[in-house]
């Protein structure tokens, strides 16, 4: 069974970014992540869609040639 969370080091990776990047993500208030104990996690499926949503806001701010 495919595990449902990436841990801060295993959603960088996935990024291609560093830890500190991570970091300074799971910060952002946009960022999905949830707290299970002490540690923070971060849900594939809500990541990806994290991802898709970023993309499409970068597509939309492109000027129109």
């Amino acid at each position: 069974m495919a595990e449902l969370t990436y841990s801060v080091t295993e959603a960088a990776q996935a990024l291609g970014v560093s830890r500190r990047t991570m970091y300074d993500l799971i910060n952002r208030e946009d960022f999905p992540t949830l707290k299970v104990g002490g540690r923070r996690l971060i849900s594939r499926e809500l990541l990806a869609e994290w991802v898709r949503l970023q993309a499409g806001r970068q597509k939309e701010s492109r000027p129109q040639c």
